[in-house]
């Protein structure tokens, strides 16, 4: 399994903060935003991830984190996106390095407290693809699933009337298959190939599967009141632990 970060986009969002940035570049609490999704591929067993990037920032990401092995990362390769595309885009330049592989994919701007070994172990042995669920309290503002069983039927980018309270974070799973599907999206009215677009795809074959992610999420990049939101509750069990979030303590019973 290999993992790939996605860091593009231009953060107009948060400006002006990423006017001279990119928006994965800036911290949390102690660390560079793009530590945190590094941590959460580390933390799963994964060691060989795929970085894509754009902007005029990308070579900050090369001086910062090199080439990863003092992370506990034995492959660190970057890739760069020359506009913004959206994030099925993003994937496809990531094809070569996947090769027959199957891969998780996280947003650089998400930052997850727990673990996701567990699923990654389960989709190991599954066809398709598999995405994350949380139950949020607007999931107007994101994707929302259509629920059946333990598939999705359907993904609904969000809905005026939330079929469920259910939001779609930004950790995938896929097998190389997706860089097909991709291939053959067509833009949508952003000019973007959409990755809600390829998740209902599979949705639509019965071959999208779900994990309702049990600990905290949040989406930094959402806004500066998020970026605040994600930076307080990061530093409350950082001052709680020092260990917390630590490469040095992977595999160690640093969470607690």
């Amino acid at each position: 399994m290999k993992g790939i970060i996605l860091a593009g986009g231009l953060g107009t969002r948060l400006y002006p903060l990423t006017k001279i940035t990119n928006k994965h570049l800036l911290p949390i609490y102690d660390s560079p935003m793009i530590y945190y999704p590094l941590y959460t591929l580390v933390e799963a067993g994964i060691d060989e991830i795929m970085l894509v990037t754009g902007g005029n920032s990308a070579g900050e990401f090369l001086r910062l984190l090199g080439d990863g092995r003092r992370l506990g990362i034995k492959t660190l390769a970057y890739t760069y996106q020359e506009k913004e595309g959206g994030i099925a885009h993003a994937l496809s330049l990531c094809s070569e390095f996947v090769g027959d592989d199957k891969f998780v994919v996280i947003l650089g701007d998400n930052v997850l407290d727990g673990s996701i070994a567990p699923a990654i172990h389960k989709f190991e042995k599954e066809k398709g693809a598999k995405i994350f669920l949380k139950e949020v309290s607007n999931p107007s503002d994101y994707g929302v699933p259509v629920i059946e069983g333990d598939r999705i039927k359907k993904v609904v980018e969000k809905p005026k009337i939330p079929p469920s309270n259910y939001a779609i974070i930004g950790v995938y799973m896929y097998t190389s298959q997706v860089f097909e599907i991709i291939h053959k999206l067509k833009p949508s009215s952003r000019g973007e190939l959409e990755i809600s677009d390829v998740n209902d795809w599979y949705a639509k074959r019965g071959e999208l599967s779900y994990e309702i992610f049990n600990g905290w999420w949040g989406d930094a990049g959402v806004s500066v009141d998020t970026l605040l939101e994600v930076n307080n509750y990061v530093a409350n069990k950082k001052r709680a632990n020092p260990n917390y979030w630590s490469f040095g303590n992977v595999g160690k019973s640093s969470r607690k």
